[in-house]
């Protein structure tokens, strides 16, 4: 072991900067072998931990909470590598093309699953030959991507069991959203495949209709725009569930003089969740809102609740749809369902609320002209879009012609 640590101390050392493209692939390539031949002894070493009690050397009761407490896997990592190291004893084929590298871990975990108890019993009461299973896998795993050994594994299994009931597609769909400090979200998901199928295509309808020319965005990014499409479309169309009598909509409170004042005031509003906002972003958000005027007494109770304030009439919306037909940013193509109405001139630094001072933005570009951009209409109804540095977005020969 101290060998291996001194090779890796030394491998470490070596300066990459004089190395170009072919001579980092020659050198990646058996990192590529090392790493995966040493998965395969940090799982053979897990199974014999496993079956020797080892984790309560430690006081803990599995070597999953083991690797999850001292080798600092996540839960999902820690439950492929102990697989993993479960499998070796009946998958030989396997174990040997993972101990020579040209298996990877999670290549190994996925195979895991053809010799877990269920799947052995199933195997052995119908007479299948597992070598030849383990063979045919294996060989799925030396030669094609990790994706194809688990639609390969899943094949497999399901003729196992073929006879075996539907299994509800609801029971394994979770969503966990942790909400951060500064009000930002994350989290993760399961699906079932039908679940997952209907995702990915209301998402891909979203990121294919957004597409426009100089779209810089990453495709995570693509997705993730889109995902917050599809939330405020729906919360735009007033057909969610009523919730305590009132429909779900995004709640800001500000205090007057941040909202109709110039500054950033960073974490002036609130939102519904608690998460607080910049008085720029929620002067943002009232573009095309609803405002209720509340007046709060010295001791923090509300004294006057006045009346709400829409400040884009329907009528008006309507109006700047069939004039401008989808967001008016150079190059963007998304419909008007997508769109909020901008004032051209902010509604709190006297701007009107009127067809003129009215242009239709998605979201995206909504927010890139409340951070620099403009966007301006011509008298002959076209619209130009400015960035920050003062130049103008230019789409075609047509607009540079016009210019």
């Amino acid at each position: 072991m101290d060998e291996l640590l001194a090779s890796l101390d030394a491998l470490a050392g070596e300066d990459l900067a004089p190395l170009f493209g072919p001579a980092l692939l020659e050198r990646l390539r058996p990192l590529l072998v090392a790493q995966n031949r040493i998965a395969a002894e940090v799982a053979r070493t897990v199974r014999e931990c496993e079956v020797s009690g080892a984790a309560e050397h430690d006081g803990l009761k599995t070597m999953g909470s083991w690797l999850r407490g001292h080798g600092h896997l996540s839960d999902a990592q820690a439950a492929r590598v102990v697989r993993a190291g479960r499998a070796l004893v009946h998958l030989p084929g396997m174990a040997a093309a993972f101990a020579a590298g040209a298996v990877t871990g999670e290549q190994a975990a996925v195979l895991g699953r053809v010799a877990e108890p269920a799947a052995l019993a199933l195997a052995a009461e119908q007479g299948v030959d597992l070598a030849a299973v383990d063979a045919v896998l294996t060989e799925v795993a030396v030669t094609r991507p990790c994706a194809d050994v688990a639609k390969a594994v899943r094949h497999y299994l399901d003729r196992l069991d073929a006879d075996g009931l539907e299994p509800d597609p609801t029971e394994g769909r979770r969503l966990v959203i942790v909400k951060h400090a500064d009000g930002s979200v994350t989290g993760r998901f399961d699906l079932d495949a039908v679940g997952g199928e209907r995702l990915q295509t209301a998402l891909e309808a979203v990121v294919q209709a957004g597409r426009c020319a100089g779209d810089e965005r990453t495709r995570s990014q693509q997705l993730a725009d889109a995902l917050v499409q599809l939330c405020d479309t729906a919360l735009a169309a007033g057909r969610l569930p009523v919730l305590r009598g009132h429909k779900p909509q995004v709640i800001v409170k500000i205090d007057a003089e941040d909202l109709f004042g110039p500054g950033t005031h960073p974490g002036a509003g609130e939102l519904g969740c608690g998460a607080a906002i910049s008085a720029a972003r929620a002067r943002w958000l009232a573009c095309d809102s609803q405002i209720t005027r509340i007046v709060m007494g010295p001791d923090g109770m509300p004294l006057d609740h006045g009346r709400t304030l829409r400040l884009v009439p329907p009528h008006l919306r309507r109006a700047a749809e069939v004039r401008d037909g989808g967001c008016v940013f150079s190059g963007c193509g998304a419909p008007t369902s997508w769109c909020d109405v901008h004032h051209l001139l902010a509604w709190i630094d006297g701007g009107e609320t009127s067809l003129e001072n009215s242009a239709l933005l998605c979201e995206r570009h909504h927010t890139k002209v409340h951070h620099g951009f403009r966007v301006e209409r011509r008298p002959d109804g076209r619209w130009r879009t400015w960035r920050p540095d003062g130049t103008q977005i230019r789409t075609g020969p047509r607009l540079d012609a016009a210019a």
